[in-house]
């Protein structure tokens, strides 16, 4: 099942619990404006390449629309829109003001120059400046695009409306961008983490975890687990899994990954095979890299006691069934990687402000979001008598739609 078949399939459970009216249900699944520009750049060798540029502003009820730009070979406009969604139930989980968006150029970065990029980008943010803003729609980082990404588009669109930091997030330091949101979205997987294991009497020190995927996310988790007494047994990326039954030692294990050194080969761990990583004994299992890798067919196998989902949707509905017939909670996307978009929304906040914050700030306010988030999901969850993602979808839904309904949406 694909993003967008299961995010409207967990949308309409969510408003079927809530007794959504039937004509508003409909009005909050269609997105609010879907824009698509074409976007010809000079290549270094003189000829000319076009691509298509997308952008999805899905719903903007409680606030400007938010959501990254990524730039992939695949950019399909049904994925896109899953996501746009996926945002605005997100940012509504969080409780911070905004809607949701996604955009994205299809082409593939690693062919392009550096040059070729920042040309894209810039014909990009040209085609697109009047319709985002600051208080209309804030792009951020997403695959295949980073802080230089972030960099280019607000040099391009301060041409047009003067200097606007607070166009996109995910900026260099330099430029705006605020300390703590590199770590963001692996720490606020964290904080998730105490939240659901304290509900169970448990704590991070003295439980076992096993992370798929060592990119920001992951490596994050892993090195914060790590520092606060949590053994990470088992570890997996594109390249292959590791494991060792009395914990890796991550910091050394990030350090070998920065020497270009690949996971599969650090010696401080046994090899594992791939496809067992998931199925691998532990307290708590973290899939951080893609969708769908939690399905019917390995569902009944998983021996982990909690799932935390820091990918955006890598449990399948099946695979959901499956986990709640053996009572193994799974802590939804839409709450546990909000990290990211919570710290991207302090930093938006900052640059208004013209007022930086110190990082211990930073974490501090997160710390506050995700346990809020946390407590309000587990009253939906007993309002409603539903499982956690319901629970975070339930109170998303309600969010948004309540907005929509305060600003008079039949008007």
């Amino acid at each position: 099942m694909n993003a967008l078949a299961a995010t409207s399939r967990n949308f309409r459970q969510a408003a079927r619990i809530l007794g959504l009216d039937s004509k508003l249900e409909k009005s909050l699944l269609i997105p609010f404006r879907e824009i698509k520009v074409e976007c010809t750049i000079p290549k270094d060798d003189g000829t000319l390449a076009s691509y298509v540029g997308f952008r999805v502003q899905h719903d903007n009820a409680r606030g400007p629309m938010k959501g990254g730009i990524r730039y992939h070979h695949e950019v399909d406009p049904d994925e896109v829109n899953a996501l746009a969604q996926l945002m605005t139930w997100k940012t509504a989980v969080a409780d911070i003001p905004y809607g949701g968006a996604k955009g994205g150029i299809g082409c593939s970065p690693s062919e392009l120059s550096k040059s070729e990029l920042e040309r894209l980008t810039r014909v990009f943010t040209q085609k697109i400046h009047d319709l985002i803003g600051i208080h209309t729609d804030v792009p951020a980082p997403d695959m295949g695009t980073n802080a230089q990404t972030m960099a280019w588009i607000l040099d391009e669109y301060s041409k047009f409306h003067g200097h606007s930091p607070a166009i996109v997030t995910g900026k260099p330091i330099d430029l705006g961008g605020s300390l703590g949101r590199e770590a963001a979205t692996g720490r606020g997987v964290i904080y998730a983490t105490k939240s659901l294991l304290a509900e169970h009497g448990k704590s991070i020190s003295g439980s076992t975890f096993v992370i798929q995927g060592f990119g920001n996310v992951g490596s994050w988790a892993a090195r914060i687990l790590h520092e606060e007494g949590g053994k990470v047994t088992a570890i997996g990326d594109i390249t292959g899994a590791i494991k060792n039954p009395n914990g890796i030692d991550i910091p050394a294990l990030i350090k070998h990954r920065s020497e270009g050194g690949a996971v599969k080969d650090f010696k401080g761990a046994d090899p594992l095979d791939k496809d067992e990583l998931l199925v691998h004994e532990c307290d708590v299992l973290i899939p951080s890299a893609l969708g769908g890798v939690l399905n019917r067919d390995n569902a009944a196998n998983v021996k982990a006691k909690y799932i935390v989902e820091a990918a955006n949707h890598p449990t399948d509905p099946e695979a959901d069934e499956i986990f709640a017939k053996k009572g193994i909670p799974v802590l939804p996307d839409i709450y546990a990687n909000a990290g990211g978009v919570t710290v991207s929304y302090f930093e938006w906040v900052q640059n208004i402000q013209g007022f930086m914050w110190d990082e211990d700030k930073v974490n501090m306010e997160l710390h506050k979001y995700m346990r809020s988030a946390f407590n309000n999901i587990k009253a939906m969850c007993k309002t409603h008598d539903c499982n956690l993602r319901m629970g975070a979808f339930t109170l998303g839904v309600n969010r948004v739609a309540r907005a929509t309904l305060l600003r008079g949406w039949e008007a």
